[in-house]
């Protein structure tokens, strides 16, 4: 089954030369189920291009997607064009009396400052809370992770002495979860953060840690009582986003560490090779089928 998205969104003429299937809302009416209701909080300022990314991975699955775009209602975005966040999202306002399967949670490029001062906290919090009775399970990713989880559990965020970034080695430490089946033992994913979470802080908490990394730190915690997943690292990343963030910022004069274990022979001259595709289908696809086995028929108001 295919992911029913606007036919002037960017993100559908992608999916479609990838050949991920995708239609319109005639085509959708004509099948005799429900599709799955996703949502997607997008904080993320390149919009167009994160989009793209979360949408190819959701729309891979057997099921019919119907994909919501949210933003926040007290943000104006300066990086994508005002038609296009007009043309093709909600915000939280205009949304908050429906009810969805599930929802993604971007990161913002603002993880260094307190959680208080970021100018929507206030608006993210009622977001938070309206998880609990509007959205069947939530996704959080990178900062939106570390925020949702501070906001559930008072878990705080710590400041790296430099940016951790690159594609780094994970070990899965719960095989029998249904989020990672199918997962190696092990596996290579994306990091780009300035912040981090402990494990250590994680202690005497309710949650449960799934995948870490010796030289990233945790990256995936389950919530079982929220029905969230925090995932602080980027598998829904596309191969050239690592390289496409360090040659921006080598071209803006700032200090940046080429992205570790990324380049062959980590040469940045050379073409990154894409080696956690795979397991963003994977955890992606697992998630949509958790959904699909614990949601009700009639969860959506």
């Amino acid at each position: 089954m295919p992911i029913k998205i606007p036919r002037d969104l960017p993100a559908h003429k992608v999916l479609r030369s990838e050949g991920v299937m995708v239609i319109g809302d005639d085509r959708a009416m004509r099948q005799d189920i429900r599709p799955l209701q996703i949502a997607l909080l997008n904080l993320m300022p390149m919009k167009i291009e994160t989009e793209t990314q979360f949408a190819r991975l959701i729309g891979a699955t057997p099921l019919q997607i119907e994909f919501t775009l949210i933003r926040m209602s007290e943000h104006q975005s300066r990086h994508t064009a005002p038609e296009h966040m007009e043309a093709f999202y909600k915000t939280f306002e205009e949304v908050k009396d429906r009810k969805f399967d599930g929802l993604i949670i971007t990161g913002a490029p603002i993880e260094l400052l307190p959680f208080a001062e970021v100018s929507y906290w206030d608006e993210l919090e009622r977001i938070f809370a309206w998880t609990q009775t509007h959205v069947h399970s939530t996704l959080a990713v990178c900062w939106g992770a570390q925020a949702m989880l501070n906001h559930l559990h008072d878990v705080p965020k710590h400041a790296l002495d430099a940016k951790r970034f690159g594609a780094y080695r994970h070990q899965v430490l719960d095989e029998t979860s249904p989020y990672l089946r199918g997962f190696s033992d092990n596996l290579v994913v994306p990091v780009s953060r300035w912040t981090e979470v402990r494990a250590d802080d994680l202690e005497g908490k309710p949650l449960k840690l799934l995948i870490t990394s010796d030289e990233a730190g945790p990256c995936l915690i389950e919530d079982e009582a929220h029905r969230a997943l925090y995932m602080f690292n980027h598998l829904e990343y596309d191969s050239g986003t690592l390289k496409k963030e360090y040659d921006r910022d080598v071209a803006a004069g700032k200090e940046i560490n080429v992205p570790m274990n990324y380049y062959p022979d980590d040469d940045p001259t050379q073409v990154p090779e894409n080696r956690w595709r795979s397991h963003a289908h994977l955890l992606y696809g697992n998630w949509i089928n958790q959904i699909y086995q614990t949601t009700d028929f009639h969860w959506v108001a």
